[in-house]
């Protein structure tokens, strides 16, 4: 069919068209339809179903980290009953508020069998209080020689209660050497302190936050 028979077509009588034309104005309006569908109606379910697939796939990712640590949760229950035994072992290491003189005369007496000279022995006026445990501070000073004073310092690391020794500084002298160090040991709160410790910390009533 030539343009010029398509020009001749009245818009009025389409049934009177030619098979062509017809199927090419079915073809046209089914577009036009499909179009406005999409526009007014299928564009918005579309947008609808992405939002939704994307909130079924993080609920899947959040049942399968749930899943994973439903099944790791026995093991996560075996480490902390490790880690609580590991704790209960090292508290064990401070001594009470009762030993902590035995502890002292411990410090003292490791260096006099290393054959030391004891010029300053002086623990802190005061202690300094943690979660659960008190810090003493020993400003100590001894003299003797080098070994000596290794296998000083060794001894304490090897004490059945922590004791660690900081701020260490060596200097020369007639009869060897002199150690100026500060020993800090450890000793766990009681009861009593830990209750009046947590006592202290709770807010007064009608104190601002």
């Amino acid at each position: 069919m030539t343009l010029e028979e398509l020009r001749r077509l009245d818009p009025k009588k389409i049934g009177s068209w030619p098979v062509l034309p017809k199927l090419g104005v079915l073809v046209l309006v089914l577009v036009l339809i499909i179009f406005a569908s999409y526009w007014f109606d299928w564009q918005h379910q579309i947008e609808q179903i992405k939002a939704e697939e994307q909130k079924e796939e993080k609920l899947r990712t959040t049942f399968i980290d749930k899943k994973k640590l439903a099944i790791d949760l026995p093991l996560y229950k075996k480490r902390l009953d490790d880690i609580e035994q590991q704790f209960g072992t090292l508290l064990k290491q401070l001594p009470g508020k009762s030993e902590m003189d035995a502890l002292l005369i411990d410090i003292n007496q490791a260096g006099l069998g290393r054959g030391l000279q004891f010029e300053l022995f002086r623990p802190a006026s005061g202690e300094t209080r943690r979660d659960f445990y008190a810090e003493l501070p020993i400003t100590i000073r001894v003299t003797g020689s080098y070994h000596d004073i290794g296998a000083f310092a060794s001894d304490i690391g090897k004490l059945s209660r922590i004791v660690t020794l900081n701020d260490i500084a060596l200097t020369t002298a007639k009869d060897g050497l002199v150690m100026d160090a500060t020993a800090k040991t450890f000793r766990y709160l009681d009861e009593a302190e830990l209750a009046a410790q947590r006592k202290s910390a709770k807010p007064k009533p009608g104190a601002k936050r």
